[in-house]
C-alpha cells in the first residue's frame, strides 16, 4: 500500500469511526479531497484509488488541473470565493460551486451555465458564527435567497457550506439547525441534501452535528507549499 492509499484509507476510518460514535451510516458523508497547491499527479493517485470529488480554491490552478486530467472522470468543486468576474469560467468547468453567497451571484451561474450541460450544483456560503474575516451570507438571509435561487434554471441549489472558527462545535450545531429548517420550507426537499463542513482536523464534531460532506486536503495530501 502506497501513501496516498494508506492516507486514504485512513481518512475514510476517521469517517467510519465518526459515524459509528453518533450511529450514523458511513456512506450519509462524503469525502471531498481538497488539492488546493497539490500536483495534478497527487491528484491522479488519489483518482486511481478511488477518489472521485475534488476541491479547489482557486480558479487559475484549477482550470490548469482541469486540463492535464481531462482524461479522468473527475467531479470539480468549487469552494473557494466566488467572484462576479469569474463565474463564466465556474458555470463552465464545474460541477459544484460551494461559496455562493450572493442573488447576483447565483444569476450569473444560471445564465452562463449551458443548457445542454446537466444543472450546477451549489452550497450556499454562511458565515454561521459572524466572523469578519469570513465571506458567507448571513443566517438571517437564507430564507430568501433559496427562494429566490431556487427559481433560477441551469442551477440544482444542494445545501450549505460553512467554514466556522476552529473549535467552535457549537456554530456546527447551528449550521444543522438552520439546515433543517430550510428544508422544511424548501420546494424541492429531495435537492436540499447537502451540508458541507468539517475539515481535517474537526471530522468527529462535524459528522456528531450531521455533515454529509467533510472537506479534507491535510490528512490526504500532507501539508501544503505556498511558495510555488
Amino acid at each position: 500500500m502506497n501513501q496516498s492509499q494508506q492516507a486514504h484509507q485512513h481518512v475514510l476510518s476517521l469517517i467510519e469511526q465518526a459515524c459509528q460514535h453518533v450511529h450514523r451510516d458511513p456512506k450519509s458523508v462524503q469525502l471531498l479531497a481538497v488539492s488546493k497547491t497539490h500536483p495534478s499527479q497527487s491528484l491522479r493517485e488519489m483518482y486511481q484509488i478511488g477518489q472521485r470529488c475534488f476541491g479547489e480554491n482557486y480558479l487559475q490552478e484549477a482550470l490548469e488541473k482541469i486540463e492535464e486530467l481531462q482524461d479522468l472522470q473527475i467531479e470539480w468543486h468549487f469552494i473557494g470565493h466566488v467572484q462576479r468576474n469569474k463565474t463564466k469560467h465556474l458555470a463552465e468547468k464545474f460541477d459544484w460551486v460551494h461559496g455562493v453567497d450572493r442573488l447576483i451571484i447565483a444569476e450569473r451561474l444560471s445564465n452562463q451555465r449551458l443548457d445542454s450541460y446537466k444543472p450546477l450544483n451549489i452550497c450556499l456560503q454562511i458565515n454561521i458564527d459572524g466572523q469578519d474575516s469570513k465571506d458567507g451570507c448571513q443566517p438571517e438571509e437564507v430564507a430568501e435567497l433559496v427562494k429566490q435561487i431556487s427559481q433560477l434554471p441551469n442551477l440544482r441549489l444542494r445545501g450549505l457550506m460553512v467554514i466556522p472558527a476552529p473549535d467552535n462545535i457549537a456554530a456546527f450545531v447551528d449550521a444543522k439547525t438552520l439546515f433543517d429548517q430550510v428544508k422544511s420550507l424548501h420546494a424541492q426537499p429531495q435537492d436540499w441534501d447537502t451540508l458541507s463542513m468539517g475539515m481535517s482536523a474537526d471530522l468527529d464534531a462535524a459528522i456528531a452535528a450531521g455533515s454529509t460532506m467533510v472537506r479534507v486536503g491535510t490528512a490526504l495530501f500532507g501539508k501544503r507549499d505556498y511558495s510555488a
